[in-house]
């Protein structure tokens, strides 16, 4: 499937949004990064769930969502194996999916705290 051109990078967080909102994700943050100098992508999602089932369930939701409506897949996946920390790479956006104790450990919103941190309400 090649990737379209046609959804630009706020139609494509838009949809990574209401993915995880659909599969009950918690503390849902989008952070802002295409202004930071040298970052690596313009979004980071980051989001956790309950279980390694809520953690799968989110991954599968984000990526048939955005293979349907965006005609796009991941360019990269890491992590599905233990579900613990799932990296899904759309090269402008990069989403994490964790289950809580991981994302507590990591603290990425305090690592990428140079960009626009925005709390997103998990009610559609």
């Amino acid at each position: 499937m090649e990737q379209s051109d046609s959804f630009n990078v706020a139609q494509k967080r838009e949809l990574i949004l209401e993915a995880i909102r659909e599969k009950k994700g918690h503390q849902i943050v989008s952070i802002d990064l295409s202004e930071v100098e040298n970052s690596i992508c313009d979004f980071f999602i980051i989001c956790h769930g309950e279980s390694v089932t809520q953690v799968g369930a989110i991954t599968e939701s984000i990526e048939k969502k955005l293979k349907e409506e965006a005609l796009t897949r991941a360019h990269h996946v890491e992590g599905l194996q233990n579900s613990q920390w799932v990296l899904l790479d759309y090269f402008d956006i990069l989403v994490h999916v964790f289950q809580e104790e991981f994302r507590s450990f990591f603290k990425l919103e305090e690592l990428w705290a140079d960009g626009k941190v925005i709390r997103v309400t998990e009610k559609s």
